[in-house]
């Protein structure tokens, strides 16, 4: 007899699988040397050759814009593009895709004019043309940065040939587009209002504005009735009693806009919605509406708004 125990190795008793896989993914090293060697073996040229004579699969990309490094919501875009064209790719079709970057508007103007101030220089006194030079390169430089980035999150595409823009050619074929609308008759010279920048000297998208709530003056106003527009076929040669109490009577509206009143020119009524005509029995106020007048309210608002003219 012996004291000590044998130690049995259970594990070499079982037929288990071996693979080369390792137990850690490692992501943060292995990814880089991926990409790297997509990139060496030039896997988009060779998944183009490849898919040569096949059906076209088109994802037609809305660019980002050119003006710094990407952020989550790029990632988000990007990926689930890049999950659609490899899948297509997968499935027997041409699926190219070809990024492309927005270059246009203020946001890279306003990166310029930020390095301006630093310098201390005055963006009026920049010629154009080399504001403009410095916008380009601007967008050209994060283009590049951007473009490696995507590449970064596995993204694959024609990197080397992306759309931009500002590309002279892109320009020039809006141009030529525009010039086409012009010669058909389907372009026409119109108003319409837009919000300005004075600063920027352009147009501002909507996209561009941003509104900072803030308490606001609101107003009631009474606008008298000045007349009523009968219709030729309706068989009466008078007003009647009720039409005649309308023409002694007032159209109220309220405003958050004081300021639009001397430009006012219609009051606007739905026929879905119940109005009536309301005489006022009592004032609190000696300004105001004064015991008497007659008052044309929506039905649902006019106890409400009684109340608060305090009538």
């Amino acid at each position: 007899m012996t004291d000590t125990t044998e130690t049995i190795d259970y594990s070499k008793t079982l037929y288990l699988p071996q693979t080369d896989f390792p137990m850690r993914a490692g992501l943060p090293e292995k990814e880089p040397l991926l990409v790297k060697r997509w990139q060496d073996m030039d896997l988009y040229r060779k998944l183009r050759e490849s898919a040569a004579g096949r059906t076209k699969y088109v994802l037609h990309d809305g660019p980002p814009y050119a003006n710094g490094n990407i952020h989550i919501g790029h990632a988000l875009n990007k990926i689930l593009k890049d999950v659609i064209t490899r899948s297509f790719q997968m499935r027997g079709y041409d699926s190219n895709y070809v990024p492309g970057w927005d270059c246009h508007g203020l946001p890279i103007e306003w990166k310029i004019e930020e390095q301006y101030r630093a310098k201390g220089k005055n963006k009026d006194e920049v010629p154009v043309n080399e504001f403009r030079k410095e916008c380009r390169e601007f967008a050209a430089g994060w283009i590049t940065v951007q473009g490696a980035e995507f590449q970064r999150l596995g993204v694959i595409g024609d990197f080397k040939n992306p759309y931009t823009t500002m590309a002279f050619h892109a320009e020039s074929r809006i141009a030529g587009e525009l010039l086409k609308f012009a010669m058909s008759g389907q372009l026409y010279r119109g108003s319409k209002p837009v919000m300005w920048s004075v600063v920027e000297r352009t147009a501002l998208a909507e996209a561009e504005i941003e509104y900072h709530d803030y308490e606001s003056d609101t107003i009631w106003v009474k606008f008298p009735v000045a007349s009523l527009v009968r219709p030729i076929d309706d068989g009466q040669t008078k007003l009647t009693e009720g039409a005649l109490d309308l023409l002694q009577a007032h159209v109220v509206i309220w405003t958050t806009t004081p300021w639009t009143i001397p430009g006012n020119r219609a009051v606007n009524y739905s026929p879905r919605i119940n109005y009536g005509l309301y005489e006022v029995t009592a004032a609190e106020n000696a300004f105001g509406p004064q015991p008497g007048e007659k008052l044309i309210f929506a039905d649902a608002l006019a106890e409400d708004s009684s109340a608060k003219a305090k009538v």
